[in-house]
């Protein structure tokens, strides 16, 4: 228990008055309190202090958990400090904390020469905060730290939605784009890919990168399929050929449905006429196998023009893709369910 001798106005005529104050309330009231006696040695702590600096520090020296210096100055020690000096003090478990404060002698202490020093974390509260798991519990009622923990948790919030919103907005933006970007029937990419990632095989060959074919499918017999089946039969179809097509490619390829029954392919390289040749002949044999809709065969097969994107060709992307048609209509004409392959 401490007396406090008021200093500042009373009523005129008032006899002279002492406060009696116990250590809990000066907690309540200063709960980053350090009650010193005049050898150093701690006697009390405002909770939040002993939160953060552990209760077994009471009856130690103050230099073993505090250093006391001047606010701008040389270190200081209790003996050292008169009323109403103002004082930093750094934690010496956490250097990286630094309180500052004001020390007033205890008038009516036990033993003369005892200081109250009241401290305050400053511009440091809210890394107290978050590093010591600090509440508003831990602040008198009165503190600006209040109001700044307020502000802080309205902060926080605002921050938080604000960052759920951009979240929101940017699955919104990828949405969006892949939808512009995919065919909605197949979920193949649509034209608008294809021609950006062929205009960037291209690119990439004139800077030395690796051959690659591109590959123009129509489907053969798809009329049929339609005008005998209806639309729900040919859109089963076109379904299960974008299914044949993603099974039969390889990752890094590129597949996109670029029209009504017509597919565009991006084979990339190492590649030659022998492989897409292949490959044609593999995809074509699977392309027609019966694809069954309300229990009734739908049959197609596939035309393909290819053309070889080669190492030091000169590729232009309009050159390949009106080489590609080119031979794709000789497939046709030479019969369907063909591949005919243009060297570019």
């Amino acid at each position: 228990m401490t007396l406090l001798d008021p200093k500042g106005p009373v009523l005129p005529g008032a006899p002279e008055l002492q406060l009696t104050l116990t250590p809990a309330v000066l907690g309540r009231l200063m709960p980053l309190f350090l009650w010193l006696d005049r050898r150093g040695r701690i006697q009390a702590m405002g909770p939040t202090l002993a939160k953060i600096v552990g209760s077994e520090a009471l009856g130690t020296s103050y230099a073993r958990h505090f250093t006391l210096r001047r606010a701008r100055g040389r270190d200081l020690g209790p003996e050292s400090l008169a009323d109403g000096r103002h004082i930093a003090v750094t934690l010496v478990r956490h250097p990286g904390f630094n309180l500052r404060g004001t020390a007033v002698e205890l008038p009516g202490a036990a033993q003369p020469g005892a200081l109250l020093v009241n401290l305050s974390f400053g511009i440091h509260l809210s890394e107290a905060v978050r590093f010591f798991g600090l509440t508003e519990q831990d602040f008198a009622a009165s503190e600006l730290a209040i109001e700044f923990l307020f502000l802080a948790e309205a902060k926080t919030a605002v921050l938080n939605e604000l960052q759920a919103l951009t979240r929101r907005l940017e699955e919104a933006r990828r949405e969006a784009e892949s939808e512009a970007l995919s065919d909605p029937l197949t979920g193949l990419p649509n034209r608008r890919a294809f021609d950006a990632a062929l205009d960037r095989a291209v690119k990439l060959l004139a800077r030395g990168g690796r051959s690659f074919a591109l590959l123009h499918l129509d489907l053969d017999f798809f009329k049929q399929v339609n005008d005998n089946l209806g639309h729900a039969a040919g859109d089963t179809v076109l379904i299960r050929v974008a299914q044949v097509l993603a099974e039969e490619t390889r990752r890094g390829d590129m597949v996109a449905r670029v029209g009504g029954d017509e597919f565009m392919l991006i084979l990339r390289g190492p590649i030659d006429e022998r492989r897409v040749a292949a490959f044609a002949e593999r995809l074509i044999a699977r392309l027609e196998e019966p694809i069954f809709y309300d229990g009734r065969p739908c049959c197609v097969s596939a035309s393909i023009g290819a053309v070889i994107g080669a190492d030091g060709a000169g590729a232009v992307a309009d050159r390949m893709l009106a080489d590609a048609d080119s031979a794709l209509y000789r497939s046709k004409r030479a019969g369907r369910g063909r591949c005919t392959v243009c060297a570019e």
